[in-house]
């Protein structure tokens, strides 16, 4: 190998048009047009080539001659720098479009779209769990849905809720990709769906006591605990756990109840607040619940923060139910559908639920509330004792 390091900053900085050896293959080259630029020649393989270094002076003296001993390392241990390099940029690209992050970029997308900004995680964790593991450093140009049942079948047939959601989601991010503009098969996710078959599992519903039986367990929550205050609240209303939970001062006007629109499940479906028209009963609970007020919160925990699902539940649990929570506002909807003439759409509102197209909302400009008012007062009339007035004590 020859002398390296002929040229110098200055001198090249006033060259004339020319070709400059700079030794052992590095070379600039002035151009007529005024520009210059560097290349590399090298012996490969029985032939001679030519690598082009970048444009001076964007690619200084100092870089390019780095470039040059690494160039030579490659040359020394049979390595054409050429196609070495051209495989460097097709991995770089092949990288840029892995699933994993175009899972990632997706969920940004969409984060406006889900309650709390998706900071829970729900909408995320199927993919985390269950698929970008196995399919996460794979182009998203050659997923195919052989892949995706692979992945999926495990799961498929003893979570199939689970699956259902990964399956959701990669398809959401497959279609990401296309708007993207990647070569991507936007009908792989209902192909593999094919190959997976029909799953054997059946969805459990979660357990709810019977309508004519509520009565006497609402009864039975009489000992004034926060507890048994907040699962009273729960059956008036017909409202969620995390809503109820939740029920702040400031949310309570009058004889209503306004849920912040990110306290609702599906905040992608519920772009506005919700209204709860507040049963006399429901009032006497709130104005009971005051005096284990905490910072605003009408059902605090013992120590901080707000009343867990679990509490409500275990207190069910250790009376021997099978029943849970949730399962009251399948007592509610049975109720109103077994003993009122309520419309349906009525009657779904009353529990939070969507109904109708798009197109359908878009001209509905009504959320029954007052239809729903007399369906709440049937209903605290119904399962709430004559004149009981509640004890209070801490919990």
């Amino acid at each position: 190998m020859g002398a390296t390091n002929k040229l110098t900053a200055k001198g090249i900085a006033a060259a004339k048009v020319g070709k400059y050896n700079d030794g052992a293959g590095l070379w600039f080259y002035k151009r007529k047009d005024g520009g210059a630029q560097w290349f590399f020649r090298y012996t490969i393989h029985g032939g001679r080539k030519e690598m082009g270094f970048g444009a001076y002076p964007a690619v200084s003296l100092a870089e390019v001659r780095r470039k040059a001993v690494d160039a030579r390392e490659q040359v020394r241990n049979g390595i054409d720098p050429i196609k070495e390099r051209e495989k460097s940029k097709r991995n770089a690209a092949r990288n840029l479009h892995l699933l994993s992050e175009i899972a990632h970029d997706t969920f940004e997308t969409r984060k406006a779209q889900l309650k709390g900004d998706g900071v829970s995680g729900r909408w995320f964790s199927p993919l985390e769990l269950h698929v970008l593991p196995k399919l996460g450093k794979m182009p998203v140009t050659e997923i195919d849905q052989v892949d995706i049942r692979d992945t999926l079948s495990p799961i498929w047939h003893t979570k199939s809720e689970t699956a259902r959601k990964a399956l959701g989601r990669l398809a959401i991010c497959i279609k990401h990709a296309a708007a993207l503009g990647l070569p991507v098969d936007i009908q792989a996710c209902e192909k593999a769906k094919a190959l997976l078959g029909k799953p054997r599992h059946k969805a459990q519903h979660i357990p709810a006591l019977l309508w004519q039986e509520v009565p006497e367990f609402y009864a039975s929550l009489n000992d004034g605990s926060i507890t048994h205050l907040a699962l009273r609240f729960l059956i008036l209303t017909g409202m969620r756990t995390g809503s109820v939970r939740f029920l702040h001062e400031d949310q309570v006007e009058g004889d209503l109840w306004t849920i912040p629109s990110e306290n609702m499940k599906g905040a992608k479906d519920v772009a506005e607040d919700f209204r709860v028209p507040l049963s006399p009963q429901a009032l006497q609970i709130i104005q009971a619940a005051r005096q284990f007020s905490r910072d605003g919160h009408l059902f605090p925990s013992v120590k901080k923060g707000v009343i867990s699902d679990a509490t409500m539940a275990r207190l069910m649990e250790r009376r021997g139910m099978e029943a849970r929570p949730h399962g009251f506002r399948t007592s509610l909807r049975v109720w109103v559908a077994e003993t009122t003439d309520a419309p349906h759409e009525v009657a779904e509102t009353l529990l939070a639920h969507s109904t109708g197209s798009k197109v359908v909302k878009a001209y509905r400009r009504t959320d029954f509330l007052e239809q729903r008012r007399t369906l709440l007062d049937s209903w605290a009339q119904f399962v709430s004792p004559p004149k009981k007035k509640i004890k209070l004590r801490r919990i």
